[in-house]
């Protein structure tokens, strides 16, 4: 595992849907962290040398068959260990208390009673919010341990063993919804690890630039450029690492946003000065997706498609070994297939999606892979772009999947569909942009979905599809709440978009939330 910093805090990963927002938090106190296997032994810990460690929740119980356990010999390797939720119920188990099932499980905020306000628990004001996710309590802790906190329903909602640096809390302190979290993850992080804020943007790009000279060397590297924030950051940062060893290839798989191809070209040849080669291969990925309605065999059509395309361009452009990817670190989680244990069976994490560029590598790619992005968050890669001098509008812009709108329109792909998302989606960036509301939101896109209803327009009657908005506000991406934009935009772009776009009589608004959603429909 590369250590981009010697301080590191590391998460040891149960299934929980929310351990890469622990990690997330932790990053935002400038201090490192990951997110690894529960299965990862203390001589692995031993050699990563953390300054603590987080066990995180999970969707088991302790007590179910094949239930994920850790190295039980952590407990004595003398680190500050932080249990949250199924962590603290492993770490009560495992050091001899009881955990049962609850009379009544706690779901949702909770208000948070301080019996011990020193230690983890400092600076966090008593009947505090917390967020519970439990149906497993604690009723007899291990020696050695105190109760720091209760709720109503939990008598052992916070607890310590303060000479062995062990705790554990039954809420989740990483969700935005536990008030006093950030203030109980920096005691953690600062005054029990005893961590020092060194993980900071100006670090990560030394670094960064340093293991790129050092594992390119004098050899050449081409890049797959989409012109959003991931691949534009990693442009800069490639050119600022080895300068004209780089060649940025755009390739025009014909599901871009309407007008982006040409922005594209403009801005990074005239005004950035880093050349780009342009690559129109629109009809051949239609035809590579045509007939398919799937959405991972899109994915994983379009992602093999891109890698062959690279290959046969870069035989043209002369020899390439690698192959740059702005692939993120919540790319690399959604994608991870490691739901079942080879050796037990057991179920842990469900995969998501894959990602284009993480789930669609053939087994035979030629290219090596340098991905210097690969464990940051979305929002650490817009701190990196604007340090090493990106343009606001390119730093700002939003999300934009790999597979383009060839994943915005839902079932099969055509022509004629991609034309009527295109001018859809055209529509609803101007409008969201007139009002000033694009800084305000993490996403704002249209979806055109394979049906047709019925509609009246002119005295006619009408069998046209639908566009669905899909607007969302998000710190990370990891979860996304349905935005409340006004009525009115939501009318000026219903209105516009179907008396302007041919083949669309109805528009309608998504207001699900992520869980249980996600933000892209495919």
């Amino acid at each position: 595992m590369a250590q981009l910093d010697r301080q590191i805090i590391i998460i040891l990963d149960f299934g929980s849907q929310y351990s890469e927002l622990i990690a997330r938090r932790i990053r935002e106190t400038q201090v490192y962290s990951e997110v690894i296997s529960y299965r990862t032994t203390v001589e692995q810990l031993q050699e990563i040398n953390p300054k603590g460690i987080i066990l995180s929740g999970g969707p088991n119980s302790v007590y179910d068959a094949g239930a994920p356990h850790c190295d039980r010999r952590i407990w004595d390797l003398g680190i500050p260990i932080l249990g949250v939720c199924y962590g603290m119920q492993l770490m009560v188990q495992q050091l001899g208390g009881e955990v049962t099932r609850a009379e009544r499980g706690e779901y949702g905020k909770a208000s948070l009673l301080i019996d011990d306000p020193t230690d983890l628990l400092t600076n966090v004001e008593d009947a505090t919010t917390m967020w519970m996710s439990h149906g497993d309590s604690c009723t007899l802790l291990p020696s050695g341990f105190e109760i720091l906190a209760h709720t109503e329903n939990t008598p052992c909602a916070a607890i310590a063993d303060h000479e062995k640096k062990l705790y554990g809390v039954q809420f989740h302190p990483e969700v935005v919804h536990s008030v006093g979290g950030q203030a109980l993850i920096r005691n953690f992080v600062y005054h029990i690890c005893d961590c020092e804020p060194t993980w900071t943007t100006a670090a990560f790009v030394e670094q960064a630039v340093r293991e790129v000279r050092g594992k390119v060397g004098d050899k050449r590297v081409l890049l797959a450029l989409s012109g959003g924030v991931d691949s534009s950051t990693l442009a800069f940062l490639m050119h600022k690492a080895i300068g004209d060893r780089l060649t940025c290839m755009f390739i025009d798989q014909g599901f871009m946003r309407k007008h982006e191809p040409e922005r594209l070209l403009k801005l990074f040849q005239e005004q950035f000065h880093i050349p780009v080669e342009y690559v129109n291969a629109r009809d051949r990925f239609l035809a590579a997706i045509a007939g398919v309605s799937d959405p991972e065999e899109k994915r994983r059509r379009i992602g093999h498609e891109f890698i062959r395309v690279f290959e046969e361009e870069s035989r043209r452009l002369g020899p390439f070994d690698y192959l740059a990817q702005g692939t993120l670190y919540p790319d690399v989680i959604e994608s991870a297939d490691t739901n079942v244990d080879p050796k037990t069976g057991e179920r842990v994490a469900v995969k998501i999606k894959s990602h284009h560029n993480v789930g669609g590598l053939p087994k035979d790619l030629r290219f090596k892979l340098v991905e210097p992005l690969r464990k940051l968050f979305k929002d650490e890669v817009r701190k990196v772009g604007r340090s090493i001098g990106l343009p606001e509008e390119i730093v700002q812009r939003h999300p934009f999947p790999g597979p383009g709108l060839a994943i915005r329109i839902l079932g099969e792909v055509t022509a004629e569909k991609l034309d009527i998302l295109r001018d859809a989606d055209l529509i609803v960036r101007q409008e969201i942009n007139r009002q000033g509301m694009y800084g305000h939101l993490w996403q704002a896109f249209a979806v055109l979905l394979p049906i047709r209803s019925v509609g009246v327009m002119g005295d006619q009657r009408t069998y046209a599809y639908p566009i669905v908005l899909r607007f969302v506000k998000s710190e990370d991406g990891m979860t996304a709440d349905w935005a409340r934009v006004p009525y009115d935009l939501l009318e000026t772009i219903s209105t516009r978009i179907v008396n302007e776009v041919p083949g669309v009589n109805r528009v309608v608004y998504d207001v699900t939330s992520k869980p249980p959603g996600t933000i892209e429909w495919e």
